[in-house]
């Protein structure tokens, strides 16, 4: 059980997989059995939001850094000037709401909407720490509800109780 919670904590730190993927892992029985659902949320929650600091704090220098390189130049550029424009059209649309738009952008399961991405976009947008933490650990807790009903058949169900 152990070898799945570390599974679990691991692969909810991989760009684009995240918690979106650490949770049907652990509630599947494909590496052994289902894992209990609060202490896998926990560990995949924990796992998805450790590299958000790093993300916040670094991914705009690294970006910077690497804007005038050889090879990666054009690439870093590419995603500073995207970011920056993405992000002042989101300011604009949302006002004083964006931590609600960084929310439901993490919180939605879709593929690139996560919490690494919901980082960076913070970070190139000069939000503040505290509060994009927040909503982004809401958006982890909000995918986790809906990748665990998913895993769990939930929406299927009602799915055909509805047609």
């Amino acid at each position: 059980m152990i070898k799945k919670f570390l599974i679990v904590f691991f692969v909810s730190m991989i760009p684009l997989i995240e918690l979106r993927g650490a949770v049907p892992i652990g509630l599947s029985t494909a590496f052994g059995e289902a894992l209990p659902i609060i202490p896998l949320y926990i560990i995949c929650i924990l796992g998805n939001m450790i590299p958000v600091p790093l993300i916040f704090f670094f991914a705009r220098k690294i970006l910077v850094w690497g804007s005038d390189k050889k090879f990666i130049g054009k690439f870093f550029k590419f995603c500073l000037e995207k970011g920056e424009k993405g992000g002042k059209k989101l300011q604009e649309k949302t006002g004083r709401s964006v931590y609600v738009a960084l929310f439901l952008f993490v919180g939605i399961p879709l593929p690139g909407t996560g919490a690494w991405t919901g980082t960076l976009a913070a970070s190139l947008l000069d939000l503040d720490f505290k509060k994009s933490v927040i909503a982004i650990m809401a958006g982890v807790v909000l995918a986790g509800i809906i990748m665990g009903l998913a895993s769990a058949g939930v929406f299927g169900a009602l799915g055909a109780f509805l047609n």
